[in-house]
């Protein structure tokens, strides 16, 4: 018998050609990656191309590419909170009308280094700036607000070295990684809309017997979410099926940290869901309201120091929230549960959701009482984002 090579077999299929959205997305993820590692990147769009490198990642040999091949001196973007920090002059303070996007500061050369980058993006970090002249505040590049979405994306700091780039041959020789900025700025969207079903299995719970995992990845093959099924919710015939989305929380879903109130929500939720025959938990890999672990643990750590969770964030660059709930949205729309009762206290998850195309017949209260530790976190909840504990 002979077994026909790959080449030869009739029934091999021609790869799939991505199409302009995939590529897009995956271009995006890997400057976001490069961005990690401390590679500067380039991102173009309709005003002048910007070389530019995370803050808290860039080293010295990265340091010096952007010299080598930046128009101007690079300066560093950081969010407005940050910068207000960084640089506290009259030319910082908060001003009427729409928050900018970022602020560019111009630094002097005792500044433009790998150590003194890091202490100026965290305001966590301990160590001391070198003595010198300050920060000063210059015009931010147009590309700037997009600079720092690219950032977020890493999950890093958004504080970036930039600086415009000169085109030329020098440019083509470093052969960065280019991305365009709409579609930085498109990446969360665009992500959410392409998730796509890549696995499934019974996982039976203790709380709950009858239950599947499902996986969801985008594609750019970025990390994956899951929903969580107990029973049949998408054969719902009668009452919508309960629904919760849940952002994954490693300290309080694995650890049990009595910091939150996460790990509660997530065992109450499966077991509410098992005792009515059906429900559906999307875990959304969206840590710390879309900060990322890392973050999140140096707001806690600012949090320590007495600020609250939505100021602890703002004071990191970060915005109040950061999530996307088009994401649940399309999982629920790949299960086929169109209609949900949705388990939460955070009324914005409501008007999210439905915004998003999920008819959201009722809101179902899924409040825990405080431990002793978290009492201060809930009362911001409460306060400060509008959740329902009462």
């Amino acid at each position: 018998m002979t077994i026909p090579l790959p080449s030869e077999s009739p029934q091999q299929a021609a790869p799939a050609v991505p199409d302009a959205a995939s590529l897009a997305l995956r271009a995006v993820h890997r400057a976001a990656s490069e961005l990690r590692r401390g590679t500067p990147v380039l991102l173009r769009g309709p005003d002048q191309p910007l070389i530019l490198a995370a803050a808290e990642t860039v080293g010295a040999r990265g340091l010096a590419e952007i010299a080598g091949l930046a128009r101007t001196p690079p300066v560093l973007l950081l969010a407005p909170a940050r910068a207000a920090a960084v640089a506290p002059t009259p030319a910082l303070r908060p001003v009427q009308g729409p928050e900018e996007a970022a602020i560019a500061l111009r630094l002097p050369p005792a500044l433009l280094a790998p150590e003194a980058l890091r202490s100026l993006a965290d305001p966590t970090a301990e160590r001391l700036l070198p003595e010198g002249r300050r920060p000063e505040r210059g015009p931010a590049p147009g590309l700037a607000g997009a600079a720092l979405a690219l950032a977020k994306l890493g999950r890093l700091l958004p504080a970036l070295v930039a600086a415009p780039a000169r085109e030329g041959p020098a440019l083509l020789r470093h052969d960065l990684l280019s991305v365009e900025a709409a579609d930085v700025l498109a990446y969360p969207a665009t992500a959410a809309t392409s998730l796509r079903r890549v696995a499934e299995a019974a996982v039976p719970l203790e709380a709950a017997p009858d239950a599947r995992i499902v996986a969801f990845r985008a594609a750019d093959g970025g990390i994956e979410h899951l929903a969580i099924l107990v029973g049949r919710p998408e054969a719902a015939t009668g009452a919508a099926p309960l629904a919760r989305m849940h952002s994954e929380c490693f300290t309080g879903d694995l650890l049990g940290s009595l910091r939150c109130d996460c790990g509660p929500q997530l065992q109450g939720a499966i077991a509410r869901m098992a005792a009515e025959g059906m429900g559906v938990l999307l875990y959304l890999a969206q840590e710390g309201r879309g900060i990322g672990l890392v973050n999140k643990l140096r707001a806690y750590a600012l949090q320590d120091a007495g600020l609250d969770t939505l100021d602890a964030n703002r004071a990191l660059g970060w915005g109040a929230d950061e999530r996307s709930f088009l994401v649940a949205a399309t999982m629920l729309q790949q299960l086929g549960i169109e209609r949900v009762r949705l388990l939460t206290n955070n009324p914005e998850k409501l008007r999210a959701l439905a915004a998003c195309g999920i008819a959201v017949e009722g809101r179902e209260a899924h409040a825990f009482a405080p431990n002793g530790v978290n009492d201060g976190y809930l009362e911001t909840k409460a306060r400060r984002f509008g959740h329902l504990l009462a």
